[in-house]
């Protein structure tokens, strides 16, 4: 029907839009230099709750918020469990930062290119979802680049695990406790908004940062302003894409995080050259399998 068309082309342009500001974010931060990482997770986590709550007061959906804070008085052991899902995202926002500051960003894309793959098998295993044949071809040819890694350099660098392993415990408690929603993400974020205020003051006091770098003066609304942006987008995209593309297009944030990073003067170790392919091979299968799935879904 033409205003699903319509839909979905806003939804298309959203997502990429959305992966295309996340990557910018990526490629400014290094210039950004003193401000710490701690500093620029405590920019995002203070700007996030108000972008948050515009994006619930438009879709009229602000009662995801005061049903979280019912569910609080009559369980106060919730708040703690926000706390800790607060956290756990945190240290990945504090990450996105800290990787393009200190040339590691080709580390972290890597881990945002495995986590669906790693979200698919939890999936499977944890609650029983159903998978398609290219869904265990991607995972099976995934984990061959993953084990010639692990046989080769031992391990993988400390921020793609982080990356891998952090995101899913995060996901998994949020539907645990049933905060999987932007609703959940405010009281996640905004508990922690005392300690980004005072990171902000700490930052902008006691290390003179601005002093330091006088671009920071526009740079850092630049980069506030651009992950506002960002968020909006991607909280646009959700709604109006259908899940399965939604997903697919997740895949384009990652890639142009790799740009950002080469772009920055990074590069990447020939010897995880067959890894990198062993993973593009599954991205790719993903992508197809996915496409397809989509066209014949629209027919039927």
């Amino acid at each position: 029907m033409p205003g699903s068309v319509g839909f979905g082309a806003r939804g298309v342009l959203a997502s990429v839009g959305s992966a295309v500001a996340f990557a910018g974010i990526y490629f400014i931060t290094p210039f950004l230099h003193p401000i710490s990482a701690e500093g620029l997770w405590a920019i995002r986590a203070i700007l996030t709750v108000p972008i948050i709550v515009l994006a619930l007061l438009v879709v009229r959906q602000w009662h995801l918020v005061t049903q979280i804070w019912q569910r609080i008085k009559r369980k106060p052991i919730l708040l703690p469990a926000l706390l800790v899902c607060g956290l756990a995202v945190s240290v990945q926002l504090w990450l996105f930062g800290w990787a393009p500051l200190h040339g590691r960003g080709i580390q972290v894309a890597l881990g945002y290119f495995l986590l669906p793959l790693v979200l698919v098998v939890i999936g499977r295993f944890l609650y029983k979802d159903r998978l398609t044949w290219w869904h265990w071809t991607a995972a099976g040819v995934a984990a061959v680049g993953v084990g010639y890694e692990l046989v080769r350099a031992g391990g993988f660098s400390w921020e793609t695990v982080l990356v891998v392993g952090g995101y899913p415990i995060y996901f998994v408690l949020r539907r645990a406790i049933g905060t999987a929603n932007l609703g959940g993400m405010f009281w996640e974020l905004g508990l922690l908004a005392p300690l980004a205020i005072v990171l902000i003051v700490l930052e902008l006091v006691a290390r003179d940062t601005m002093a330091v770098n006088p671009m920071l003066w526009w740079l850092a609304p630049v980069f506030a302003i651009g992950s506002g942006i960002a968020l909006i987008l991607y909280v646009t995209a959700s709604r109006l894409l259908a899940l399965s593309l939604f997903g697919l297009l997740s895949y384009l944030e990652p890639a142009l995080l790799m740009v950002a990073s080469f772009l920055n003067g990074e590069q990447v170790d020939p010897a995880e050259l067959p890894m990198y392919i062993a993973i593009w091979i599954a991205v790719l299968t993903i992508l197809v399998g996915g496409t397809m799935q989509i066209i014949r879904s629209r027919r039927t």
